[in-house]
C-alpha cells in the first residue's frame, strides 16, 4: 500500500468519523430540545391544573375548610415561582425545581382531601356548575399526568444518548446540564379518575 492509499483510508476513516459525530450531535440537540417542550408543557398542564383548581375553591361548592385548602395549596403552586426567567432560562434542561415539586404534590394530597370521600363527591357533581368544575379539574389533572410522563420518557432518551461512549468521548453535549425528571405526586382521587 502506497503513502497516497494509505492517506486516502485515512481521510475517508476521517470523514466518516466527523460525519457520525455531527449526526450524533444533531440527535442529542434535538433531545435537549424534545426536553425542554415537554417541561414548558408540563409546566403549562400543570399550572392549567392549579387554575382548575382555584376555580374549584373559589366556587362555594366545597366546605369552607377544604376551600381554603384547595385556595392554599394551588396558589402556592401558582405563586411558586421563583422571579421570572432570564431571557434564554428557559432553555436550561433543569426540572422544575423541588420547590415547585413539592407544591404541587401537596395540591394534589390537599385535592385528595377535599375530593378524596365518594359522597362528598357525588354530591359537588349534582351541585350547579359542579360536574363542570369537577370534569375540568380532571381533565387538567390528566393531561398534568401525561405531560410529567412524557416529559420523563424524554429525559430518559436524552440520558441514555449522552451515556453512549462516543458521546461522552468527543463530549457531544458540550456544556449542556444533564436533563432532570420531574418527580412529583400527581396521584388523582380514585373518584376523580373516571370524571
Amino acid at each position: 500500500m502506497t503513502w497516497s492509499e494509505l492517506a486516502l483510508v485515512v481521510l475517508v476513516v476521517a470523514a466518516v468519523a466527523v460525519w457520525l459525530a455531527w449526526i450524533s450531535a444533531s440527535r442529542l440537540d434535538r433531545l435537549h430540545r424534545k426536553v425542554v417542550a415537554s417541561r414548558i408543557a408540563l409546566q403549562a398542564q400543570l399550572a392549567r391544573r392549579a387554575g382548575a383548581a382555584i376555580d374549584l375553591a373559589s366556587s362555594g361548592l366545597l366546605d369552607p375548610a377544604g376551600a381554603v385548602l384547595v385556595a392554599d395549596a394551588a396558589f402556592a403552586v401558582v405563586e411558586d415561582a421563583a422571579p421570572p426567567p432570564a431571557p434564554g432560562a428557559e432553555l436550561a434542561l433543569e426540572g422544575l425545581g423541588p420547590d415547585r415539586e413539592r407544591a404541587e404534590s401537596e395540591l394534589s394530597a390537599t385535592l385528595r382531601s377535599a375530593l378524596g370521600d365518594d359522597e362528598a363527591l357525588a354530591e359537588l357533581r349534582g351541585a350547579p356548575d359542579g360536574d363542570e368544575l369537577v370534569g375540568q379539574l380532571s381533565a387538567a389533572w390528566y393531561r398534568a399526568q401525561l405531560a410529567r410522563r412524557f416529559h420523563n420518557e424524554a429525559v430518559a432518551q436524552a440520558r441514555r444518548a449522552r451515556r453512549t461512549w462516543y458521546v461522552r468521548l468527543l463530549r457531544l453535549s458540550g456544556h449542556a446540564a444533564l436533563p432532570r425528571t420531574v418527580e412529583l405526586d400527581d396521584q388523582m382521587p380514585e373518584g376523580l379518575t373516571g370524571a
